[in-house]
């Protein structure tokens, strides 16, 4: 039977292409004995007390609507979180949002903010959504490169020659998907200068804050006179392994959570009522298992590193999240080609990086959210795979 639904599709849905990383993680799904370092995904379960929280909610018959913003007693808790443990303080009435997944977040923080034709400067490599999302919004990503040659941390001084009369604002995320590079206070306090001078909002995803391993945490609200030009975006997913919960959260100056949550009252209503008191049990109980996470992810991302570096792909040492990034640059192969030969050959599943934009081209990210003994056997297969093909 022939589709004749098409034309009514809008043109600038046609436009957009599918998500990269979905496309390979759907191949390697109708394949057999495939490991995937694919899907940014923690391979633990949440806490058990989360999900038992969750439970005793719907026992005792919480199941209605919250209010827009989420429940005051998560967005309260949550408040208390972000000043001890970011030293950033948030009114948890007017200026925290409960979200649908950080995605959502970031989806309306764009929706609230920008006007047709304004522009908004994007870190790449970066996390497959965020130019189709200003793309949506009526705005134009403007794309600034992160080299290898500084550990793909961007510097203030590129941000600053991207800037133009149409800039609207900064996205970033740090630590960063799919490099896992995480900027320190000094790179901070220089793009903060750039925000300052030229009077610009920045959109920071702050998703990966607690899998940063080898320094603390600083968020770009925290950072002198930035609260006021801050939308913070996070979540539970990560750091709490609650991806499929979808639960995040936004934490800005009242006007901006104002606006956002006008969008979202329009188009979700709330996030689900049963995930926001699992995350009220995560905030309130659940720390030792993030460390307890944390710490096995450091452990896969030294063992991983250091055997990608071994076999021949040069690999920097990142910052935080839970992915590496090696260059395959030496195969002679494009990303694409690499990613599709790797997986019919060895079976190992990883993402090309030109997925996360052009500068990611020549790269693979591969995710370590998986068990030590997947990372061995995955590793020893690209070994193999590589035997004949490093010129």
């Amino acid at each position: 039977m022939i589709d004749h639904s098409a034309h009514f599709i809008a043109d600038h849905i046609h436009e957009l292409k599918p998500s990269g990383i979905r496309r390979f993680f759907d191949l390697a799904s109708k394949m057999d004995n495939v490991i995937s370092l694919g899907v940014g995904e923690p391979d633990f379960v949440t806490p058990w007390n989360v999900i038992e929280a969750s439970f005793h909610s719907l026992e005792l018959g919480y199941t209605a609507y919250t209010a827009n913003a989420g429940l005051l007693e998560l967005r309260q808790e949550l408040s208390s979180f972000l000043e001890t443990s970011y030293q950033v303080s948030y009114d948890a009435e007017k200026q925290l949002l409960i979200t649908v997944g950080a995605s959502q977040a970031i989806d309306i923080a764009f929706r609230a903010i920008i006007n047709p034709g304004d522009e908004v400067i994007v870190v790449e490599p970066s996390f497959v959504s965020y130019a189709p999302t200003i793309k949506l919004a009526g705005g134009e990503p403007v794309v600034v490169e992160a080299t290898e040659e500084f550990a793909f941390k961007i510097q203030a001084s590129q941000i600053e020659q991207a800037i133009t009369n149409k800039t609207k604002a900064i996205l970033i995320c740090s630590p960063n998907n799919p490099t896992g590079a995480a900027l320190g206070l000094d790179e901070l306090n220089q793009i903060a200068r750039v925000v300052e001078e030229h009077d610009l909002l920045v959109v920071s995803d702050e998703i990966y804050a607690d899998l940063l391993y080898d320094e603390s945490f600083t968020s770009f609200a925290s950072i002198e006179n930035m609260k006021k030009r801050t939308i913070l975006i996070s979540g539970f997913s990560k750091a709490f392994a609650m991806t499929g919960w979808r639960l995040g959260y936004a934490a800005a100056p009242e006007a901006i959570i104002a606006a956002m949550t006008k969008i979202h009252q329009y188009t979700i209503m709330c996030a689900p009522t049963m995930a926001q008191y699992g995350a009220l049990e995560a905030l309130r109980n659940s720390q030792s298992s993030v460390i307890e996470m944390k710490n096995s992810y450091r452990q896969r991302r030294n063992y991983v590193v250091k055997a990608l570096n071994e076999m021949g792909l040069p690999c920097h040492m990142p910052g935080g999240a839970f992915y590496v990034f090696p260059s395959i640059k030496e195969t002679g192969m494009t990303s694409e080609e690499f990613a599709e030969a790797l997986l019919n050959e060895q079976r190992v599943a990883v993402v090309p990086g030109h997925v996360f934009g052009e500068s990611g081209e020549g790269y693979v990210r591969c995710s370590y959210a998986t068990s030590m003994k997947q990372l061995t056997e995955a590793m020893q297969r690209m070994k193999i795979f590589l035997k004949d093909k490093i010129k």
